[in-house]
C-alpha cells in the first residue's frame, strides 16, 4: 500500500504528540542531546499539514547508527542520511506515518537554522502560511496517491520559502 497524501487543518493536539515523543527521544539521546525542536508544518499553528510530527534533535556529535536499536524499540525505521548528508532520519508508522525524526549535529548550523527559520517564518508571516497551506491542499487533492508528485509540486515554493526564511531569520538575529 502506497502512502496516501492527506493534508488536514491544523490540530492543536500535534503539540502534545510532539511533547510525548520528545520525552522518549530525550531518554534515548541523553547526554548527546543539545536541543530538540518541533519542526515542519505541524509546528506552525494555523498551517494545514500532513498529520506527521517532525522532530529535530540537535546532538553534540553524530555517531553513525549508534542509536538505531533504541529507536527501533519505540517503533522507528532507521533510514540513515536519506538524501541529506549529515542527517540521521527515522520514520514511524509505515505507510500511515505518524512521526519523523531528523537528527543533525550542532556543528551543522546551516541545516539546523534552515529548519528553524522556515518554521518561525511561517509562524510570523500569515500570507506565506496561507499560501503554503493552500498549495499543499491543492496538491494533495490533485495527487492523493503520489507523495512524489505532491513533493515535486511543492519544490519551487519551498525553495523560495527557505531562501526568504533564512534571510529573515538572519536579519532578526536569532543567533544563540
Amino acid at each position: 500500500m502506497a502512502q496516501q497524501v492527506k493534508v488536514v487543518e491544523y490540530d492543536p493536539e500535534w503539540e502534545q504528540l510532539y511533547q510525548q515523543e520528545k520525552r522518549k527521544l530525550e531518554d534515548i539521546l541523553d547526554d548527546e542531546l543539545v536541543e530538540i525542536h518541533h519542526i515542519g508544518s505541524t509546528a506552525v499553528p494555523g498551517l494545514r499539514a500532513k498529520p506527521i510530527i517532525d522532530i529535530m534533535p540537535v546532538v553534540s556529535c553524530i555517531h553513525r547508527d549508534l542509536y538505531n536499536s533504541l529507536f527501533e524499540k519505540i517503533g522507528y525505521e532507521c533510514m540513515g542520511e536519506f538524501g541529506i548528508p549529515g542527517r540521521r532520519y527515522f520514520r514511524k508508522g509505515g505507510d500511515i506515518r505518524t512521526h519523523q525524526i531528523h537528527i543533525f549535529e550542532k556543528a551543522n548550523q546551516s541545516d539546523v537554522i534552515r529548519h528553524l527559520a522556515v518554521r518561525d517564518y511561517l509562524r510570523n508571516h500569515e500570507k506565506a502560511r496561507r499560501e503554503y497551506g493552500e498549495l499543499k491542499s491543492r496538491l494533495a487533492a490533485q495527487y492523493p496517491d503520489s507523495i512524489e508528485k505532491y513533493c515535486d509540486g511543492k519544490d519551487d515554493f519551498v525553495k523560495k520559502l527557505e531562501r526568504e526564511a533564512v534571510r529573515w531569520y538572519a536579519d532578526a538575529d536569532h543567533s544563540r
